[in-house]
């Protein structure tokens, strides 16, 4: 592989993750406008108090983790969908009619690291939210956290949601690091913990399903169910190509 190509995929590939993270930002600061000028419509008035951009000024000063933590999950949700399907696009052969192999596996490395850059992003942030505080061993402890239980008939599952969240984290990390330590040196065992990727997806796809904010419902909600979906049937045909299923 050729090392200068690596580090060009991984340039283009963390200032999408920027570029992404910007746009998710600006789409959340966007939305809480439009709810703050809908709410006060009735009862503004021009002259009075505060006006609509100083009001949200001081929100984004207050808020910014919230708004860090959104943008970097959404930039973590499609960044870790991209790698799906370009690992399976490897597999397939698919992936090498856009791109030559080198290419595709420094493109595909570099994304892996911009998606570990924005979970981490994502977790950092949530240490600094004052809407939904979360301390340092409640985002490391699967069950520490009590936001958002879940109750099954009379089993109680405590913050499962969360939970998940937290051990995608570790087996984010398990993959990422054996992937840059072991893919050249051990790819027999590389290759077998890389398939903790599709448990990835599925423990991030419930835990974004619940308690992400843009999926709450609406057309989100559903795009990613179809995405879900779709990754499901690619996983299957990677496995049905690569003879073991």
């Amino acid at each position: 592989m050729a090392f200068k190509q690596l580090i060009k995929a991984a340039v283009y590939g963390l200032c999408a993750v920027a570029i992404f993270a910007s746009l998710a930002t600006v789409a959340s600061v966007g939305s809480a406008a439009a709810e703050s000028g809908s709410s006060k419509a009735a009862t503004a008035q021009p002259l009075a108090g505060t006006s609509v951009a100083q009001r949200l000024t001081e929100r984004a000063k207050t808020s910014w983790p919230w708004y860090v933590a959104r943008g970097s999950g959404l930039v973590a949700a499609a960044a870790l969908v991209i790698l799906l399907l370009s690992g399976i696009g490897q597999v397939t052969g698919y992936s090498f009619r856009f791109l030559d192999p080198i290419t595709a596996w420094a493109t595909h490395r570099a994304l892996g690291i911009a998606f570990g850059l924005a979970v981490v992003a994502h977790l950092v942030s949530l240490l600094f939210d004052h809407f939904v505080p979360f301390t340092i061993w409640q985002l490391l402890v699967p069950w520490l956290s009590p936001y958002k239980p879940l109750v099954i008939g009379n089993v109680q599952l405590g913050s499962f949601y969360v939970a998940l969240g937290v051990l995608a984290f570790y087996l984010v990390t398990i993959v990422i690091i054996t992937s840059l330590l072991w893919v050249e040196k051990k790819p027999y065992l590389w290759k077998l913990i890389h398939l903790l990727s599709y448990i990835i997806m599925l423990f991030v796809f419930v835990h974004a399903l619940y308690l992400g904010t843009d999926l709450a419902d609406g057309p989100f909600r559903l795009l990613w169910m179809l995405v879900a979906i779709g990754i499901a049937g690619a996983g299957v045909y990677r496995l049905w190509r690569a003879k073991t299923i």
